[in-house]
């Protein structure tokens, strides 16, 4: 319990206030003007973008500029995919698909969080009609912020981040390897249990499921495997179950054994949210081996255009949970308020005349 000579000390009342903001987001939260933006991006890109900015950009792309229609009405703005393609950066190191190595976290101003794969949403890849939202049925967006991420193929709306207050975008770095034919993985990273697979573990790990690809370079194609998503919580992902739907800042890395690598947010995978499909396959439709492939494949079968994301001779999957973002500037500018009340309280007293 906490008594009033307590409260005016600087460290107890920033621990206060972080163990209320975590207790009960909407303390921490407060109505954003505007989003920070920084990470894996061109020089010259701005720090910073509010309202003013994103209606810029809007008139500057009019091809960005996206609708959705919910059961709230409609919102308006602008392609998340084409506004982070706007600025990022590439390496030109990587052979083939570096933009399958790069990751966006979206975060509100209450720090809840999420992320999603820069292929996930590409028109190339997953697809999704992801936006920056700054209009709901015509008028400007209130209660929620002046932007927010609307994720309209989401089967729940834990990645609707309100109040938008940054948006970061990551990129892993890429390593060449020496390539050949694979003959296990292993499962590592923020699981509780590393595990290592060959043909007939994985086989026996799960039930099989068989897909055939609709969309092209592979259409007609047939694999059998397990699912990717299942196969990563027999590892057991782990989570904090203080943090609101944790699950939703992790991604996990997919590589080949040539260093070719593929990023998929777990919120992207899991059923409640994204809900795609991904086989981790070691066999054709008929039962066949994978041949050059290695014994496993990652088969992406709702990918539109191209097969990317078919990570072949796969090596390793990696789980990884996104860095802490630093607290918004409101919360800091609430911070810095106690913190004066608590220096008020504790200054020297003036000595009587």
């Amino acid at each position: 319990m906490f008594d009033l000579k307590t409260l005016t000390r600087p460290a107890a009342l920033f621990g206060l206030f972080m163990a209320l903001a975590v207790a009960h987001p909407a303390f921490a939260a407060a109505t954003s003007s505007q989003f920070s933006f920084g990470g894996y991006l061109n020089a010259g890109s701005p720090a910073s973008v509010d309202l003013a900015a994103l209606q810029a950009y809007a008139a500057a792309n009019p091809t960005a500029v996206k609708t959705v229609a919910t059961t709230s009405g409609i919102y308006e703005g602008v392609s998340l995919s084409a506004f982070l393609g706007s600025y990022l950066k590439t390496d030109p190191s990587v052979p083939k698909n570096d933009i399958l190595r790069g990751y966006a976290v979206a975060t509100g101003s209450d720090g809840y969080k999420a992320v999603f794969s820069l292929a996930e949403m590409d028109k190339s890849f997953g697809n999704h009609n992801d936006i920056i939202a700054y209009k709901l049925n015509g008028a400007d967006l209130t209660g929620s912020g002046f932007a927010r991420i609307v994720a309209p193929d989401d089967v729940k709306a834990g990645r609707w981040i309100s109040n938008l207050s940054s948006l970061y975008v990551g990129h892993i770095p890429y390593t060449p390897r020496a390539g050949g034919v694979s003959d296990q993985f292993s499962i590592d990273g923020a699981v509780t249990n590393s595990i290592s697979y060959d043909v007939t573990s994985l086989a026996a790990a799960l039930p099989a499921q068989t897909v055939t690809v609709a969309t092209p370079p592979l259409t007609g194609s047939s694999f059998t495997g397990v699912s990717l998503w299942d196969l990563l919580n027999l590892s057991g992902i782990v989570t904090d179950a203080s943090v609101k739907n944790d699950i939703l800042g992790k991604f996990v890395v997919a590589t080949g054994s040539d260093g070719y690598q593929a990023i998929f947010s777990l919120g992207e995978l899991h059923p409640s949210f994204g809900n795609i499909p991904v086989l981790v396959a070691y066999a054709n439709g008929v039962g066949a081996g994978l041949g050059s492939k290695g014994f496993a494949e990652l088969v992406v079968p709702g990918d539109v255009a191209k097969g990317g994301r078919y990570v072949s001779n796969l090596t390793g999957l990696t789980v990884v949970s996104v860095a802490a973002v630093p607290l918004p500037a409101s919360a800091l500018l609430m911070v810095s308020g106690l913190l004066g009340c608590a220096w008020h309280a504790r200054r020297p007293k003036p000595l009587a005349a």
